[in-house]
Protein backbone atom coordinates (compact mmCIF):
# COMPACT_ATOMS: atom_id res chain seq x y z
CA UNK A 1 0.00 0.00 0.00
CA UNK A 2 1.76 2.90 -1.55
CA UNK A 3 1.21 6.37 0.69
CA UNK A 4 -1.33 4.97 2.84
CA UNK A 5 -3.96 4.42 -0.29
CA UNK A 6 -5.24 1.00 -1.72
CA UNK A 7 -7.52 0.75 -4.52
CA UNK A 8 -10.96 -1.25 -3.85
CA UNK A 9 -13.02 -1.28 -6.64
CA UNK A 10 -15.16 0.66 -9.14
CA UNK A 11 -18.96 0.62 -9.16
CA UNK A 12 -21.45 0.50 -11.75
CA UNK A 13 -24.89 0.71 -11.56
CA UNK A 14 -26.77 -1.92 -13.47
CA UNK A 15 -30.98 -2.02 -14.60
CA UNK A 16 -31.08 -6.22 -13.98
CA UNK A 17 -28.53 -7.51 -11.46
CA UNK A 18 -28.67 -11.26 -13.27
CA UNK A 19 -27.96 -9.64 -16.73
CA UNK A 20 -25.60 -8.28 -15.84
CA UNK A 21 -23.71 -10.82 -14.07
CA UNK A 22 -24.44 -13.12 -16.68
CA UNK A 23 -22.59 -10.68 -18.92
CA UNK A 24 -19.61 -10.04 -17.04
CA UNK A 25 -19.17 -14.24 -15.56
CA UNK A 26 -19.91 -16.17 -18.63
CA UNK A 27 -18.51 -13.83 -21.41
CA UNK A 28 -15.74 -12.23 -19.49
CA UNK A 29 -14.45 -14.42 -16.83
CA UNK A 30 -15.43 -12.23 -13.71
CA UNK A 31 -15.68 -14.25 -10.41
CA UNK A 32 -18.23 -13.43 -7.47
CA UNK A 33 -16.21 -12.32 -5.09
CA UNK A 34 -19.25 -11.42 -3.07
CA UNK A 35 -23.06 -9.91 -2.68
CA UNK A 36 -24.60 -8.28 0.12
CA UNK A 37 -27.84 -5.96 0.64
CA UNK A 38 -26.54 -3.01 2.73
CA UNK A 39 -29.47 -1.48 4.99
CA UNK A 40 -30.86 1.87 3.73
CA UNK A 41 -29.01 4.08 6.73
CA UNK A 42 -26.22 4.74 6.27
CA UNK A 43 -26.25 3.65 2.61
CA UNK A 44 -28.56 6.60 1.49
CA UNK A 45 -26.79 8.87 3.04
CA UNK A 46 -23.38 7.90 1.36
CA UNK A 47 -24.84 7.66 -2.19
CA UNK A 48 -27.06 10.82 -1.25
CA UNK A 49 -29.91 9.03 -2.86
CA UNK A 50 -33.32 8.96 -1.20
CA UNK A 51 -34.69 5.93 1.05
CA UNK A 52 -35.95 3.03 0.37
CA UNK A 53 -33.05 2.02 -1.77
CA UNK A 54 -33.14 -1.84 -1.54
CA UNK A 55 -29.59 -1.54 -2.99
CA UNK A 56 -27.82 -5.28 -4.35
CA UNK A 57 -23.88 -4.46 -4.23
CA UNK A 58 -22.55 -7.67 -6.62
CA UNK A 59 -18.60 -7.20 -6.30
CA UNK A 60 -16.79 -9.00 -8.82
CA UNK A 61 -13.16 -9.56 -9.35
CA UNK A 62 -11.07 -10.13 -12.41
CA UNK A 63 -7.12 -9.68 -12.50
CA UNK A 64 -6.85 -7.56 -9.81
CA UNK A 65 -10.30 -5.34 -10.75
CA UNK A 66 -13.14 -5.45 -8.52
CA UNK A 67 -16.31 -4.22 -10.27
CA UNK A 68 -19.03 -3.31 -8.15
CA UNK A 69 -22.62 -3.93 -10.01
CA UNK A 70 -25.12 -1.76 -7.96
CA UNK A 71 -28.85 -2.55 -8.42
CA UNK A 72 -31.51 -0.39 -6.51
CA UNK A 73 -34.91 -2.29 -6.26
CA UNK A 74 -36.40 1.39 -6.08
CA UNK A 75 -35.45 2.34 -9.51
CA UNK A 76 -32.79 3.72 -11.70
CA UNK A 77 -32.72 7.12 -13.52
CA UNK A 78 -32.46 6.31 -17.52
CA UNK A 79 -29.10 5.84 -18.56
CA UNK A 80 -28.04 8.39 -21.67
CA UNK A 81 -24.95 8.19 -23.96
CA UNK A 82 -21.94 9.77 -22.72
CA UNK A 83 -18.99 10.61 -25.14
CA UNK A 84 -15.32 10.06 -24.88
CA UNK A 85 -14.21 13.38 -23.77
CA UNK A 86 -17.19 13.94 -20.75
CA UNK A 87 -15.14 14.06 -17.79
CA UNK A 88 -15.54 11.24 -15.55
CA UNK A 89 -14.93 7.29 -16.07
CA UNK A 90 -15.43 6.85 -19.62
CA UNK A 91 -14.88 2.98 -20.35
CA UNK A 92 -13.45 -0.63 -18.83
CA UNK A 93 -10.58 -2.25 -21.11
CA UNK A 94 -10.24 -5.66 -21.47
CA UNK A 95 -7.78 -8.19 -23.30
CA UNK A 96 -9.07 -11.08 -24.58
CA UNK A 97 -7.54 -13.94 -26.59
CA UNK A 98 -9.83 -13.80 -29.49
CA UNK A 99 -11.67 -10.11 -30.08
CA UNK A 100 -13.77 -11.55 -32.88
CA UNK A 101 -14.86 -14.47 -31.34
CA UNK A 102 -16.05 -12.49 -28.31
CA UNK A 103 -17.82 -10.16 -30.35
CA UNK A 104 -19.68 -12.70 -31.69
CA UNK A 105 -21.39 -13.26 -28.20
CA UNK A 106 -21.95 -9.91 -26.78
CA UNK A 107 -25.49 -9.68 -28.61
CA UNK A 108 -26.79 -13.11 -26.75
CA UNK A 109 -25.74 -11.82 -23.23
CA UNK A 110 -27.35 -8.27 -24.26
CA UNK A 111 -24.44 -6.37 -25.02
CA UNK A 112 -23.91 -4.34 -28.51
CA UNK A 113 -20.65 -4.40 -30.65
CA UNK A 114 -19.84 -0.79 -32.15
CA UNK A 115 -18.54 -2.03 -35.48
CA UNK A 116 -17.78 1.46 -36.56
CA UNK A 117 -15.53 1.71 -33.73
CA UNK A 118 -13.68 -2.01 -35.16
CA UNK A 119 -9.73 -0.72 -36.14
CA UNK A 120 -7.91 -4.05 -36.29
CA UNK A 121 -6.42 -3.77 -32.97
CA UNK A 122 -9.34 -3.20 -30.84
CA UNK A 123 -13.56 -2.21 -30.51
CA UNK A 124 -15.85 -0.82 -28.17
CA UNK A 125 -18.86 -2.67 -27.08
CA UNK A 126 -21.82 -1.74 -24.62
CA UNK A 127 -22.85 -4.34 -22.25
CA UNK A 128 -25.99 -4.84 -21.35
CA UNK A 129 -26.67 -0.90 -19.40
CA UNK A 130 -24.77 0.83 -22.46
CA UNK A 131 -21.18 0.50 -20.23
CA UNK A 132 -18.53 0.64 -23.00
CA UNK A 133 -15.79 -1.98 -22.91
CA UNK A 134 -12.75 -2.18 -25.13
CA UNK A 135 -11.75 -5.14 -26.27
CA UNK A 136 -7.71 -5.86 -27.23
CA UNK A 137 -6.46 -8.67 -28.11
CA UNK A 138 -4.30 -10.40 -25.04
CA UNK A 139 -1.25 -9.10 -27.29
CA UNK A 140 -1.24 -6.03 -25.86
CA UNK A 141 -2.21 -7.24 -22.19
CA UNK A 142 1.00 -9.34 -22.66
CA UNK A 143 3.11 -6.52 -24.50
CA UNK A 144 2.20 -4.19 -21.30
CA UNK A 145 3.25 -6.95 -18.72
CA UNK A 146 6.99 -7.68 -20.53
CA UNK A 147 6.97 -3.76 -20.56
CA UNK A 148 6.78 -3.66 -16.62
Amino acid sequence: MAGGVAFNHVGQCVTDLARSRRFYEELLGFEVEREVQPPDDPSGKLLRLPTPLGMTALYLRRDGLVLELLHFEAGVVPARERVMNEPGLTHVSVSVDDVAAVCTRVPEYGGEVLADTDIGAGIFVRDPDGQLLELLPMSYRERLDADS
